[in-house]
């Protein structure tokens, strides 16, 4: 194997004199010179999404906890009169893929025609280098993001990137993408990258059956050396794609791989530990072996060795989510901001203004309603979506940053990997799990990111049944204050759903169980820029997607009150209602709870305040708008992310668990004579 000789970039400056402050940038940025591609590539918790911050300005959702985007996220770098359009990929830790968002990232990079930035953790080569071997294979433009570097030094183990670069054969740049260090030189590189040429050829006998695959030609015939290698080593996209384009040349590669190998697993675990010999053998001397680097000492060390022990790590999980989801969340920001809001900004001043102005402006009373009635647009729609559920909100995702960033997240996913799996679940799902607590429908989004399309539909049916939003908690926690026994039987009931529709749904749902492997980042101190960077692109996106939601279901709403079909609809609920044990005036909570979770709820509230529910009564009434079926946005995203049988499905799943479990409830409470 023969070093090409490359070019190497290491920056010693501070953060402060090496930051490339994105607005600089795209102030620099020239309209005269031509516009370069560039992709960023690499595994999770390497700061490839905060270089990607660095060079365009703009921030990723993407964390340290594998897997929280799939999308691939764009954006513009302005760099001293030239431009490129940068993506940023999904985290990849192989190109064998396993998650959904490796096959997303996997189809941008062999779809590039651009510059490829391999981002990698400096003080962990060994484990990236290998996909690096891999991209070489491309005939892409490639320049390797030495990140973490200031990690490598803490640890003893900061690599050589001049010696890196020699046997790549490409350009390598140390960069610290959390200061700025080293960007700028990375920008300056990839304006300059040249097609690398590759001197790190597969070994045989590896080389010789991948080769059989291999064809120059164009369009459909055309298959490249990776291509060939995944399709050989049983991937079945690949495996696909060349056997249609190429049917003798694959039959003629199988019939090789069966001489050599049992089967294509074995082509794959031997192709692997070649290529990791290979990096093995480029790193050498290049870096400290991984044996020198140093242990997490002082406070990191003692830290990671409580958050990681079962009997402190949970109690700890435990506290976390109490102060930070439910001090700060529940009772700060949905206790008094969201009642500050409503009384002094929209009851003192929005609400009166709009309603003044819109009897002034519009002569037809139903017109009128539509805007400004009880399920009008902004009296409904706005008030709710602005004063109740944004605040709430956001102050979700603040919390949820700061955790994110400073590494915790991966360290409880993994404490609750193995309870998860017996409800069908991964340590993955902590991540929508968590967010169901915040918001239901946001939640439902993120579990695009869980491994298998069956965890993502037991995922699903647990935040539509048994895992209420904050601003529904807060209400039902409001209803149930004034009888705290009634409080811990709601409790305990919820979560014995969970437990037991979970365990039912991993049995009945057809599929692969879920595996589950991460790499834990370290810990760190958060860092406010990104936390306040991650926050304020959450809120964008809730004012994109979940908004309009809102605004449908007040005009849906409306349209009901106007045609009488809501009125219908509320009647034909009394009969169940009174079935389980709770008045008549409870019907119209549970179906406007299908619209606002939190709206059925203050229903309920309000009945409650009457004195109209005994103790038994109010706890099956809380338990009941809990387990009832998800609002209207909630379910608009499953039929968009899971499809419309799926959701139905979901649909009459939690409208007969919930009212046959609350009924259950309330009879066995009245039955102790205590509770009636």
């Amino acid at each position: 194997m023969g070093f090409s000789r490359g070019v190497a970039v290491s920056s010693e400056r501070t953060g402060q004199e090496a930051a490339p402050d994105a607005t600089r940038l795209l102030a620099e940025g020239a309209k005269a010179g031509s516009e370069a591609t560039w992709l960023l590539v690499g595994g999770p918790n390497v700061g490839k999404s905060a270089l990607f911050g660095r060079l365009t300005g703009r921030y990723a959702t993407v964390s340290n906890f594998p897997g929280t985007s799939v999308e691939v996220a764009s954006g513009q770098c302005a760099f001293r009169g030239r431009r490129a359009q940068v993506a940023d990929t999904p985290g990849l830790y192989a190109f064998l893929s396993v998650t959904e968002e490796e096959r997303v990232a996997r189809r941008a990079i062999l779809a590039s025609s651009g510059v490829i930035i391999h981002v990698v953790d400096a003080s962990r080569l060994e484990r990236s280098l290998p996909v690096t071997l891999q991209l070489l294979t491309l005939g892409r433009p490639l320049v390797v993001a030495c990140n973490l570097v200031d990690e490598a030094r803490a640890q003893g183990v900061e690599p050589d990137v001049g010696m890196l670069a020699d046997r790549l054969g490409v350009p390598v740049v140390a960069t610290v993408a959390t200061t700025g260090e080293g960007v700028d030189d990375l920008a300056s590189v990839a304006f300059q990258a040249a097609v690398p040429v590759d001197g790190w050829a597969l070994p045989q006998p590896f080389a010789g059956v991948v080769s059989k695959l291999v064809c120059d030609g164009r369009g459909a015939a055309s298959v490249r050396a990776l291509e060939a290698e995944l399709a050989l080593a049983g991937d079945p996209e690949m495996e696909s794609l060349v056997a249609s384009s190429c049917r003798e040349r694959w039959t003629e590669a199988e019939a090789a791989r069966a001489a050599g190998w049992d089967s294509a697993e074995d082509f794959a675990v031997g192709l692997a530990t070649a290529r990791r010999r290979m990096a093995a053998a480029l790193l050498d001397g290049v870096a400290p072996a991984a044996s020198s680097r140093h242990p997490e000492r002082g406070w990191r060390g003692a830290l990671e060795r409580v958050l990681l022990s079962p009997w402190s790590g949970v109690p700890l999980a435990l506290l976390v989510v109490y102060l930070a989801f439910y001090e700060f969340v529940g009772h700060l920001a949905a206790g008094r901001v969201v009642e500050w809001i409503e009384r002094v900004i929209f009851a003192g001043w929005l609400t009166p203004a709009v309603r003044a102005a819109a009897r002034l402006a519009i002569p037809w009373p139903a017109a009128q309603d539509l805007l400004v009635g009880p399920f009008g647009l902004f009296t409904l729609g706005v008030r709710y979506a602005v004063a109740i559920v944004l605040p709430i909100v956001t102050s979700f995702f603040l919390a949820f940053a700061l955790l994110e960033d400073s590494g915790y997240l991966p360290r409880v996913a993994l404490l609750l990997d193995r309870g998860l799996k017996r409800v069908g679940l991964s340590g993955r799902a902590v991540i929508p799990l968590v967010l169901g607590f915040g918001c239901s429908t946001m939640a439902t989004l993120v579990t695009r990111t869980l491994e298998t399309k069956r965890e993502r539909i037991i995922a699903t049916l647990l935040l539509a049944l048994a895992i209420p939003c904050s601003a529904q908690l807060g209400v039902v926690l409001g209803i149930l204050s004034a009888v705290p026994a009634a409080a811990a039987v709601w409790a305990l009931v919820i979560l014995g759903v969970f437990l037991a529709v979970g365990w039912l749904a991993a049995r009945l749902v057809p599929g692969e169980a879920p595996s589950f492997f991460m790499e834990l980042p370290p810990l760190r101190r958060p860092q406010l820029r990104n936390v306040l960077l991650k926050t304020g692109t959450r809120v964008r996106w809730y004012f994109a997607e979940v908004f309009p939601l809102f605004l449908l279901a007040s005009l849906v709403l409306w349209l009901g009150d106007l045609t009488g079909a809501l009125r219908s609809a509320t009647q034909a609920l009394v009969p169940v209602v009174r079935l389980i044990g709770l008045p008549a005036e409870a019907a119209p909570a549970f179906l406007y709870g299908f619209f606002r979770r939190d709206f059925g709820a203050a229903g309920l509230y309000d009945i409650a305040a009457r004195g109209m529910l005994s103790p038994a009564a109010l706890t099956t009434a809380a338990v009941t708008i809990t387990l009832f079926v998800p609002c209207v946005a909630q379910f608009l995203v499953m039929k968009k992310e899971r499809g419309l049988g799926v959701a139905l499905g979901v649909l009459a799943v939690a409208t007969a668990v919930a009212f046959t479990v609350g009924g259950a409830v309330g009879w066995a409470m009245r039955a102790t004579g205590a509770w009636a």
